[in-house]
């Protein structure tokens, strides 16, 4: 209550599913309501309402659209101006999106107000009479962003200028435009047909610009050059024509159909995005006469919001609010929140440890390294906590961001590399919270899904878990207090699933996942894998193992996907009632995934990861680095460094998640690739920096962006460039950087008969005490037992 005194309401259950709070104010002012279930806040909690006196004459306004809501949901309140006398009423809705705002006067003193927010976050209700806020005005009212599904495409139109120069090699070439405003932007190069170099751009004013085409940071012969921008060029939203009833209403399970007219828009990217209760999958048809045909099929009913941007700008009438009709698939979820505490800060020379299960393997295939700031690498400890539970152990001796790389049969487990601060926590949120495992992959019926989590980077904060799909999920969750956990699912249903993962009300990097639950392995058990190679295996040559069916009955499938995506059928050949012989080719170096499946279902150990060629790529070896990956200006160029010397050959991909698309390109230079792009409106950005699929320490970067808006900001856009790497020696050497050990060999103590005699070939044994010799900073040795056995 506003004096501090705590009163207890009424919990009256209602016997459907639902319960009534009841509760008889006793003071005026702002009240506070903490709703509980199994001691955890549930979603909304806590709700703040102003009580005022009745028939006060003032004007006054209740109602849980002043408290919370869900984004895409009408939010709803009600004012009452009984007895208030003479005044108009003014409502206001601000906050981190537009909201439509609604209003019906009763009739009977009461006014009912409905706005839909379309993104979550924090938003201020208005509410005036007679030009004077009422009172508790301006609410405030958090919107979460729950079960809110996002499905996006964009469609490219961009401006191709001659240079009217020739150049034989483009490989190596950079562009950049300049605008009469100032405003500077990378532009892709490309060779036209004539033979003469071109850019391609998109125009965002008219008058001269200025194109600078470099190499290695040197301007080419005529560079820069002057072109000249039109009217009719510059892409232009207002002159974009939207029709189709399907910008109104929508059903589901149908395709939901608009056409989109942008003859007389002049150059410009199309993008469009629907957020609302289901992902809705969308269709675009280029109709070869300037327009589009785009349909949408959601799967449940509800709100949906259609954002639709030309050349980085709304549309007229966008955002659309289409309320959809129709039968839902009705989808089940589940949904956990457990608060996670700030890890304490780790120090120089004290033991470290970093945890993760992971079911099914063994101890002897694992292994661990750890890279300090420095660049020095040292062989990591493993231990075995309990089963399958398995631990990373190191001291470091340097403060900053360490890398951990654990590996699986040469390959990272999922998660790796991780990143570990020594010292204060440099950056914390939602983008340095990991997770990683198979229940994020693939699952089964009525069997543990595992998978682990990762906080301790993200410092304090929520963390909530939902699984989504045909069965309701029962979820179990497990906090080792080191900044880590482990959480396991069970569902009864087979088929497609959603498992959200996150922090503080924000998902985590690659959520939410999209998970494919197989029925029970039933006679799929009973598949085991025979001479399943280990390595030598080579580019275009056969590799074949062998497949026990043990006696199960049913159909065997198998395929195999490469590095690069691409899927590959593998040859089945019986050798006899209970052996198969699987048999394919690999096009491409690395890491392929095998999937072995019997009546439908993975075998166990399914999918397999066979390692082809000599793969030398590794993730944990890639930095990046720059004035891009700091503080950043709207409408300024800015770059950095994704250094991949010594990485080995693969595939970097790099998004950009933020307020706006951005302009951005990736060139070859000395050190690995250099990334450009330019913001185009303020706020927060994330840059996901992957190597072969793996994200590199520190990505994604969070990058503040300030200055003026340059075109309108939206709640996520997202721009990405996917480049395959060459093989890159730096000038350092290439190997690991073994620290200086400071030792005393003299004080080594070695014993034992296998020094004094020995037995043809019977085990002779000794001990080497190394204990003594170690320095004050760093033990180098501990005893150990060796056996020989001599044979001549």
């Amino acid at each position: 209550m506003p004096s501090g005194v705590i009163d207890r309401p009424t919990i009256v259950d209602n016997h459907d599913g639902t319960v009534s709070i009841r509760y008889e104010p006793r003071e005026e002012g702002l009240h506070e309501l903490h709703v509980k279930f199994n001691q955890e806040q549930v979603q909304g909690s806590p709700f703040r309402f102003h009580v005022d006196m009745l028939s006060s004459g003032y004007v006054t306004a209740y109602g849980p659209g002043l408290v919370h809501g869900v984004c895409g949901e009408p939010c709803n309140f009600t004012v009452t101006t009984k007895d208030a006398g003479a005044g108009g009423l003014s409502l206001s809705v601000e906050g981190p999106s537009k909201a439509e705002i609604g209003c019906t006067d009763n009739k009977d003193g009461t006014v009912s107000v409905s706005y839909l927010p379309t993104a979550p976050g924090e938003y201020k209700v208005g509410v005036k009479f007679a030009d004077k806020h009422i009172k508790g005005s301006p609410f405030t009212t958090k919107v979460t962003g729950e079960g809110r599904k996002r499905s996006q495409i964009s469609v490219g139109s961009s401006s191709e200028v001659s240079l009217k120069v020739k150049e034989a090699d483009i490989r190596n070439l950079n562009a950049s435009i300049h605008a009469p405003s100032g405003l500077e932007e990378p532009c892709f190069v490309k060779k036209l047909p004539n033979g003469h170099l071109g850019i391609s751009f998109t125009p965002r004013e008219t008058g001269e610009h200025s194109v600078s085409v470099k190499r290695q940071g040197k301007h080419i012969a005529n560079s820069p050059f002057k072109i000249q921008v039109g009217d009719k060029e510059v892409g232009d939203s207002k002159k974009v024509k939207v029709s189709g009833s399907a910008l109104r209403d929508g059903k589901t399970h149908v395709d939901n159909s608009f056409t989109i007219d942008t003859r007389n828009a002049g150059y410009g990217g199309l993008s469009l995005s629907i957020e609302g209760p289901s992902k809705a999958d969308i269709q675009c048809k280029d109709n070869s006469d300037g327009t589009l045909s785009v349909s949408y099929k959601p799967t449940e009913p509800g709100y949906y919001i259609i954002n639709l941007k030309f050349a980085d700008h709304h549309v007229d009438g966008s955002p659309y609010t289409v309320k959809v009709s129709g039968e839902g698939s009705n989808r089940q979820t589940e949904r956990i929140k457990k608060d996670r505490e700030a890890v304490p800060i780790t120090e120089v020379g004290s033991n470290c440890r970093l945890t993760f299960k992971l079911p099914g393997v063994s101890p002897f295939d694992l292994t661990a390294c750890v890279s300090s700031p420095s660049g020095i690498t040292d062989d990591a400890e493993i231990t075995d906590i309990e089963e399958y539970l398995y631990a990373v152990n190191f001291v470091p001796k340097e403060l900053g961001v360490h890398t951990v790389s654990v590996r699986y049969k040469d390959v990272h487990i999922p998660g790796s590399p991780f990143q570990f601060t020594v010292g204060p926590l440099r950056d914390f949120g939602a983008h340095k919270v990991h997770a990683g495992g198979s229940g994020l992959e693939r699952g089964e019926v009525n069997q543990p899904n595992e998978f682990n989590i990762w906080t301790r980077e993200a410092g304090a904060g929520s963390l909530s878990i939902s699984v989504e799909g045909p069965s309701k999920a029962e979820i179990d969750f497990k906090d080792r207090k080191d900044g880590s956990c482990h959480v396991s699912y069970v569902l009864t249903e087979p088929g497609e699933y959603r498992v959200g993962i996150k922090f503080n009300d924000q998902h985590i990097p690659d959520s939410p996942y999209k998970v494919y639950v197989t029925p029970e392995m039933a006679e799929a058990r009973k598949i085991e894998v025979g001479n399943m190679p280990d390595g030598g295996l080579q580019v275009d040559k056969p590799v074949s193992f062998i497949l026990h069916t043990n006696g199960a009955k049913g159909e065997l499938d198998a395929k195999a996907i490469s590095p690069s995506g691409l899927e590959d059928d593998c040859f089945l050949s019986p050798i006899d009632d209970n052996q198969y012989a699987l048999r394919f080719v690999p096009r491409e170096n690395g890491v392929h995934s095998l999937h072995v499946k019997f009546n439908g279902v993975h075998i166990p150990g399914s999918p397999f990861r066979v390692r082809i060629g000599r793969d030398d790529s590794d993730p944990a070896a890639v930095h990046a680095y720059g004035n891009g990956l700091k503080d950043v200006k709207t409408g300024h160029k800015t770059d950095f460094i994704v250094d991949t010397c010594n990485a080995g050959a693969g595939t970097l991909a790099v998004t950009i998640d933020g307020p706006s698309k951005v302009s951005m390109d990736c060139t070859e230079v000395e050190e690995g690739y250099k990334v450009r792009y330019t913001p185009l409106a303020p706020g927060d950005y994330y840059i996901t920096v992957k190597y072969n699929g793996y994200h590199i320490v520190g990505s994604p970067f969070k990058i503040r962006c300030t200055g003026d808006t340059v075109t309108e900001p939206g709640t996520q856009e997202t721009s990405s460039v996917v480049v395959e790497t060459v093989q890159k020696q730096s000038r350092r050497p290439s190997l690991p950087i073994m620290p200086m050990f400071k030792s005393d060999a003299s004080r080594v103590q070695c014993k034992g008969m296998g020094l004094k005699k020995a037995y043809l070939h019977k085990q002779n044994t000794f001990t080497v005490n190394a204990q003594d010799a170690r320095s004050e900073e760093r033990r180098v040795g501990k005893e150990c037992r060796s056996r020989w056995s001599p044979y001549h």
